[in-house]
């Protein structure tokens, strides 16, 4: 597992509508101005950091084997001729591997800060393109989310469109957990996913002093 996590540093995972890139630290300007929403961090359960913290974790992120960071882009926007990577993003994607009894399990979350993108789909493919990459690169058979009680639209993507089952209500944390156990059918209808509907591509950000933008290279 931690041989083939190396492969996360260096492909982008392109879907329909969405393109999965590795979090870098061209991204870290606008993650951090997404985490500036005082309701975003109650909803995702998480500090406010300075712009320094934010790169410091950033590279530690980009390191840890125990973690995997994409950055959701939108295709449509990303693929413009000289689109900016960063005006691209829309998201974040994230697997954790904190599980010492069970190697075989994930814990899966995702965020759309961007108001303007949500509710078309962009999560849900999301979330479905990086259970698919761990389920052939990583051989992960069990998902597991846990999402806060007030974060109604993250409660209705994993119960109702990804087929998570609630196993949980913690009143303490305010959180809901989810579990999602890869049978052989899931196993089968995801590892079909990416050859299918979506593809690898080597990453690699293009810099291009044009406007002052990053552009995007996937």
């Amino acid at each position: 597992v931690l041989i083939r996590m190396h492969r996360k540093r260096d492909f982008s995972l392109v879907g329909e509508k969405v393109v999965l890139v590795p979090y870098c630290q061209l991204h870290v300007d606008k993650y951090h101005q997404w985490m500036m929403d005082p309701t975003l961090r109650e909803l995702t359960a998480s500090e406010p950091l300075s712009i320094e913290q934010e790169h410091e974790m950033q590279r530690k992120w980009y390191l840890d084997d125990d973690k995997c960071t994409f950055i959701v882009l939108e295709k449509q926007q990303c693929d413009r001729e000289m689109a900016s990577e960063k005006d691209s993003m829309v998201g974040d994607v994230n697997l954790f591997f904190n599980n010492p009894q069970n190697s075989a399990s994930a814990e899966v979350d995702i965020m759309i800060p961007e108001s303007s993108c949500r509710g078309k789909g962009f999560a849900t493919e999301a979330v479905r393109l990086m259970m698919a990459y761990a389920v052939m690169e990583l051989g992960i058979t069990t998902f597991v989310a846990k999402i806060g009680i007030k974060n109604v639209p993250s409660l209705k993507l994993f119960q109702e469109k990804l087929g998570f089952t609630q196993i949980s209500t913690s009143h303490v944390f305010q959180e809901v957990t989810f579990e999602l156990f890869m049978d052989e059918g899931l196993r089968r209808e995801y590892s079909q996913i990416i050859g299918t509907m979506a593809h690898w591509q080597r990453y690699s950000p293009k810099i291009l002093e044009v406007n002052s933008t990053v552009c995007c290279a996937h």
